[in-house]
């Protein structure tokens, strides 16, 4: 057997190291849809965090959650997975910790990653400290945080929840039941309200150049960020500047039949003093660019139309093309500092 050799994962990657020319990116979000952000931003830039959401309760960290009272670890295992490079040792890496045994038994779908992410929480006492360890391990190009230290659970307004009562609105408990929900979602909430933020995450926001909201489950992985209020209050006072980067096609259950231009309105329902800078779309998933120009404005934003989506068919990000998306975002929208 070959013996594995780390290495960057893209020529433009190594030639911004060499050159010391590279931006700060924070990514938040979860699932996915942030797997498919840090894929494409980690071969533009080696400086990169991802801040993950921490309110899953399904699956296999929903048990986990359940049974030994830690953060779900599945949203930071898939985005430890998407920071490994594509040499053979990141990509080796990346298929073991998503691994899922298969079994009659309790390991059944009990993901790698989560039992060894979840092992170092308990031997370290630390949730930072155990996520650098794992990188390390995984050669990771970028750093996870978790949004905050406390598992949280998400809690839905919705609409016609019941379809035998279409104009009452229910309170649905729990991110995976919020995801999938039928009727309409009206507004989101965190409990235990006001949920203390990681510090790392909050000092990664304020020092960064550009950071990225989205694309993902709007509803239970993209607007949970703005409901930690020290995470708010940093993606509001950063001197960053900001791109929320929206999905290709609207989610069954929680934003089922949601135009681009609807996901900006809720977005700012639930977060009115946060302004963004560029709103990134694929030019093929916009039919009323007029009414996405409008509704960007009010936030402050311009829009960029991309073709950023596999060529398939599948409404999934391909991260070449995503990473070509961020990098002209990066070249072409002012920038402050020596990479620029």
């Amino acid at each position: 057997m070959r013996p594995y050799r780390r290495r960057a994962s893209t020529l433009s990657a190594r030639t911004l190291r060499r050159r010391g020319a590279q931006p700060k990116v924070v990514a938040l979000g979860g699932g996915m849809g942030l797997s498919a952000s840090l894929a494409a931003l980690r071969r533009i830039t080696g400086d990169l965090t991802a801040v993950v959401t921490v309110a899953d309760d399904g699956g296999s960290s929903g048990r986990l959650r359940e049974e030994l009272g830690v953060l779900p670890p599945g949203d930071l295992r898939k985005a430890l997975a998407a920071l490994c490079g594509d040499d053979e040792w990141g990509q080796t890496w990346a298929r073991v910790i998503q691994h899922r045994f298969q079994s009659k038994g309790d390991l059944h779908e009990h993901a790698v990653g989560n039992l060894l992410i979840v092992a170092l929480w308990e031997q370290l006492g630390d949730h930072v400290q155990a996520l650098d360890l794992v990188g390390r391990l995984l050669g990771a190009q970028g750093r996870v945080l978790p949004m905050s230290a406390v598992p949280l659970e998400l809690q839905a307004l919705v609409k016609g929840h019941d379809p035998a009562r279409p104009d009452d609105v229910d309170t649905v408990r729990g991110q995976a039941t919020v995801a999938l929900t039928p009727g309409e979602v009206q507004s989101v909430h965190l409990v235990p309200h006001d949920p203390p933020a990681v510090p790392e995450a909050v000092a990664a926001v304020l020092d960064a150049d550009w950071v990225v909201l989205g694309p993902g489950s709007w509803f239970s992985s993209v607007i949970p960020h703005l409901l930690v209020p020290e995470l708010l209050d940093a993606l509001v006072e950063t001197k960053a500047r900001r791109v929320l980067s929206l999905n290709l096609a609207p989610q069954p259950g929680e934003t089922a039949g949601f135009s681009p231009q609807r996901h900006l309105e809720v977005l700012a329902r639930h977060a009115p003093k946060l302004a963004l800078d560029v709103v990134l779309a694929d030019e093929a998933a916009v039919p009323d660019r007029e009414s996405l120009a409008d509704a960007a404005k009010r936030l402050g934003a311009a829009v960029e139309l991309a073709p950023v989506a596999r060529k398939d068919g599948l409404p999934k990000h391909d991260p070449e093309l995503l990473a070509a998306a961020y990098d002209r975002i990066f070249r072409m929208h002012g920038r402050i500092g020596p990479w620029r």
